[in-house]
């Protein structure tokens, strides 16, 4: 049995190309793309993908692989894997955040862990919170739709050798906005609480100075942030289907598929 040659750059062109775009979303997507993930785990996952759809993604119109040509087409696609993978990453930086400005105000930021994901000394309440982020993206099937959104990125931005609209890098950076905004509304409660008693140490600072306030408030503190932490738990939920929502409005508007 023989193939032309034009046959076998065909089927090279049509599943390289995609296995490009699918490991770089693996390499950077919540979950599977943290640093304790080794790099041959998520390796062997994006080829398994990428058998997977490349039955079903349209053939690739790029079939030059032996020209300068190609190596903008394999950067193409590594910037749109790594955009739609960085997005849910903005996802459990929300919840990072919100967990760290928490830790700096109930004076709990003392208590640090390392962060596996991104080997670094972080608060071990916004560890708590990436870890609970990162259950509920998976308990939310959000592997799952990360690959269903790559697979419909195929489909809008079809591997022709143009380049992609550079509006979409714009849409990332803007997003960054509702990350702050989302961590300051889950983190606004808390706050609120820890600066009523923070006044009112201060009113009894003022109506008995010789009451040690720092050996005292200080424990205190460290009780009520944990406590108001766990009192306004449910708000999680809340801020984190927000969240999940804006994060799919954004992938979709990335790859330009509808919601």
């Amino acid at each position: 049995m023989e193939f032309p040659l034009a046959t076998v750059i065909q089927w090279l062109s049509d599943f390289l190309l995609p296995l490009v775009r699918i490991s770089s979303m693996m390499m950077v997507m919540a979950g599977l793309g943290a640093q304790s993930v080794p790099s041959r785990v998520k390796l062997a996952l994006a080829v398994v993908t990428t058998f997977a759809v490349v039955p079903v993604l349209p053939k690739s119109q790029f079939t030059d692989l032996f020209s300068l040509a190609m190596v903008f087409v394999v950067l193409q696609q590594m910037l749109i894997g790594i955009a739609i993978g960085f997005a849910s990453l903005l996802l459990l930086n929300t919840f990072i955040i919100a967990g760290q400005v928490l830790a700096m105000q109930t004076g709990l930021g003392f208590a640090s862990v390392v962060d596996p994901a991104n080997g670094l000394s972080v608060p071990a309440v916004g560890q708590f919170y990436l870890i609970l982020a990162t259950l509920l993206f998976f308990v939310f099937n959000g592997h799952l739709m990360m690959i269903q959104m790559v697979v419909y990125s195929f489909e809008s931005i079809p591997i022709t050798g143009e380049w992609w609209p550079v509006d979409s890098y714009w849409d990332i950076v803007t997003w960054g906005g509702w990350m702050f905004t989302t961590a300051l509304a889950l983190a606004l409660a808390p706050l609120t609480a820890m600066l009523v008693i923070n006044i009112s140490f201060g009113i009894m600072t003022r109506a008995a100075p010789q009451m040690n306030i720092f050996s005292v408030g200080f424990a205190f503190t460290l009780v009520a942030g944990l406590a108001i932490i766990w009192a306004t738990m449910g708000n999680f939920i809340v801020q984190y289907e927000f969240q999940w929502l804006k994060m799919v409005e954004l992938m979709c508007g990335l790859i330009g598929c509808s919601l």
